[in-house]
């Protein structure tokens, strides 16, 4: 099948599923001429909130005056949202990169999978476009991750850890910890306040530390201030959780040196797409996030349950077919009035009968639409809720332009 570039070829290879491991992404690593050996790593693993802990430390580095690089997963708006140059996307260094890692490794006899691609692709572009630091996202536990093929690393932070993807990482905390504090390997660490009391003990033997603890929680329209280590700071990301986790990347960056003017600025400037993401059009609101398991979805019922309480509120919901629709939808369940099943694009999909179901059974009041968009022009409400999956977000954000520019 021909493809118009390396980025849709990578996109397509998907389907063919992952491979656990890191032996081929350090061979292909190898082949490109190991660039991650010039670059300090900041590694980032943990259930939920790595794509938030990534974006602090990477305005806080930025703040620092280091010229950064940074990989997350999944995309949320487009497939180059993964690859950050200095806070920005580089198409043109992206596929680039993309289009050597592609074809050193169909050179391999044991071909690399869409995901060690891309990985080794955004080590590549970091060193050529002269970054000092990357800081890296696991997408799955962390052991046998394939990001955990790199070398250099300078600092390990753990964010949280609860029951996910059991059928790999194993169907105790005790288990998914061990997968988690895999990325600790010759390097200063630390773990959230957040992870369970009774696995704390994984990380610490590891010799990380606890993260500073966030005080004084003040959360408002604009953002939210918080106390953390005797210091008043300032986020514009949502979420009750926020606070600890910048916590994680304020106790990261002062283990890296990093000054407190430049810790402080960076966790202002912070902004991640799609998490608690609050668009306004006319006296609506909308919400755009990407939780897709039953922990994720505690800051969004917090958030409707608190600051939208006394409103109309909506939820348009849709997984993929390995996510726990009935616990994710209980953790929202009064915190709504109605709610709408989609089923995400991709071959990962739960089909759209049995998100439905799940809806009525949280519910109650609930429909099924054809698509994001087709939801959205039905929901009523002075609040509507887009979640459930970050394949979701790509159209919603379209329709929610599509409505301003037309103001």
């Amino acid at each position: 099948m021909p493809f118009n570039t390396v980025a849709e070829k990578i996109t397509d290879m998907r389907a063919q599923g992952m491979k656990f491991g890191t032996e081929r992404t350090r061979a292909l690593l190898d082949k490109l001429g190991s660039p991650d050996g010039s670059l300090k790593i900041v590694h980032v693993s943990g259930t939920n909130a790595k794509g938030s802990v990534c974006e602090y430390l990477t305005q806080i580095l930025l703040a620092a005056g280091a010229r950064t690089g940074t990989y997350t997963t999944p995309e949320v708006f487009s497939f180059y949202d993964q690859f950050r140059v200095c806070g920005r996307q580089d198409k043109a260094l992206a596929d680039e990169c993309l289009a050597l890692a592609d074809e050193a490794a169909e050179k391999m006899e044991d071909k690399p999978t869409a995901y060690e691609r891309q990985t080794a692709a955004a080590f590549l572009m970091f060193a050529k476009a002269g970054c000092e630091y990357a800081v890296t996202e696991c997408c799955m536990g962390g052991t046998l991750d394939t990001t955990n093929a790199v070398r250099k690393k300078v600092m390990a932070a753990v964010t949280s850890v609860s029951l996910e993807h059991t059928a790999f990482l194993g169907d105790t905390l005790q288990e998914i910890a061990a997968h988690k504090a895999g990325i600790i390997s010759d390097c200063p660490a630390v773990v959230s306040r957040c992870v369970p009391q009774e696995v704390r003990d994984v990380f610490f033997a590891r010799g990380a530390v606890l993260s500073l603890d966030a005080e004084d929680i003040a959360e408002g329209e604009e953002g939210t201030r918080f106390t953390c280590g005797g210091v008043r700071y300032f986020t514009h990301m949502q979420g009750c959780m926020q606070p600890y986790n910048a916590a994680v990347a304020i106790t990261a960056a002062q283990m890296l040196g990093i000054d407190g003017a430049s810790i402080k600025a960076g966790v202002a400037r912070a902004f991640a797409p799609g998490r608690l993401q609050i668009c306004a059009v006319g006296e609506r609101r909308y919400i755009l996030d990407g939780a897709h398991n039953p922990e994720s979805f505690l800051p969004l019922a917090r958030l409707l349950a608190t600051r939208y309480e006394g409103r109309s509120r909506t939820i348009i919901y849709g997984c993929l077919r390995d996510k726990d629709a009935d616990s994710s939808l209980a953790a929202l369940s009064g915190c709504a009035d109605r709610a709408i099943a989609v089923s995400p694009p991709g071959y990962r999909a739960m089909e759209r009968e049995k998100i439905l179901k799940a809806c009525r059974a949280a519910f109650g009041n609930a429909c099924a639409a054809d698509g994001v968009s087709a939801a959205l022009d039905g929901a009523d409400g002075e609040v509507v809720a887009v979640c459930g999956s970050f394949t979701l977000l790509k159209e919603a954000e379209e329709w929610i332009e599509k409505k301003l520019s037309k103001r």
